[in-house]
């Protein structure tokens, strides 16, 4: 078997148990389970440290840090002048990694995918690509911007986008804390109302489509897609192989032209195109040098 067989195969074998990949990250990144009961979240020192994901800090369950969350605290400081761990680890994920964080290590992103396996009529988002820029602006308004340059009287300013926008603050942080404590349930007011509402919306909108807060809001998603292109990790397709079916570029959700583009900025490496390719032409490739089709070796 040649070595780009074995590697076809493995791809196929990931891409299979992506479901399994995501419960387990969802399940690392929120180790401590019994906070959930007590109503008190962890401050152990692995916060200290960012999980590659979108998992809130506030959740009780959280073993680490979210990294936007982090990100927006030393932006909004009174001392910030640059972030160089943070910023240094995130270019660090992208770089090894890009977009498969979304698609296998994510667990909002994960809540999602659940939540467009319910049982109802689907939406394409392909006349809506447009709105995939808009995360782009969020990134560099909400998280950058605003926490830098609109401050208070001792310099510090808001994390923006965790505080007024980000759904998964109130899903795995609000919501717990307040069913477990009648204290933190008598605080609640207007900016809990607001956030569920935005919950909500995302909730509705991620049955109808496919990932619509990934698509069109994540900042996180946004600077990893930045790194798409060069990560180490990208999907591979052999031209060789190809057939023009045009299977994989049906069953992407994400609206990626597999054969053309296939480390399009919005690719998640989800694995829906090698799982669905007749003649398993597309492949994962990791590492600096491409894999020679046989039509070049």
């Amino acid at each position: 078997m040649s070595a780009l067989a074995k590697k076809q195969i493995k791809s196929y074998l990931l891409a299979r148990i992506r479901g399994g990949i995501q419960l387990l990250a969802t399940l690392l990144s929120n180790l401590h389970l019994p906070n959930f009961l007590k109503g008190t979240i962890f401050q152990g020192s692995t916060k200290q440290v960012c999980v590659p994901g979108l998992n809130c800090y506030s959740c009780p369950g959280a073993a680490g840090s979210c990294p936007i969350g982090a990100m927006q605290a030393v932006v909004g400081s009174s001392k910030f002048k640059f972030s160089y761990y943070i910023t240094g680890m995130l270019i660090f994920i992208g770089v090894l990694l890009g977009r498969f964080v979304c698609g296998f290590l994510c667990p909002f992103g994960w809540f999602q995918d659940l939540l467009h396996k319910i049982p109802t009529k689907k939406f394409s988002t392909k006349k809506l690509s447009g709105l995939r820029y808009l995360k782009y602006l969020i990134l560099v308004v909400m998280v950058f911007l605003l926490p830098a340059l609109v401050v208070n009287v001792v310099g510090m300013g808001n994390p923006f986008f965790c505080k007024y926008l980000c759904p998964q603050g109130v899903l795995e942080g609000a919501i717990p804390l307040s069913l477990a404590s009648t204290s933190i349930r008598s605080a609640l007011g207007s900016l809990f109302a607001w956030k569920s509402c935005v919950l909500a919306a995302v909730i509705i909108l991620s049955i109808l489509f496919y990932r619509p807060f990934c698509k069109w809001i994540c900042p996180l998603g946004a600077f990893y897609a930045w790194f798409n292109r060069i990560s180490l990790l990208q999907l591979q397709v052999d031209q060789s192989k190809c057939i023009s079916c045009g299977k994989c570029g049906r069953v992407c959700k994400m609206d990626v032209a597999v054969p053309q583009t296939p480390n399009h900025n919005e690719c998640i490496r989800c694995g829906a195109c090698i799982t669905a390719c007749p003649t398993q032409a597309i492949h994962y490739q990791y590492g600096c040098k491409k894999q020679k089709t046989e039509e070049t070796k």
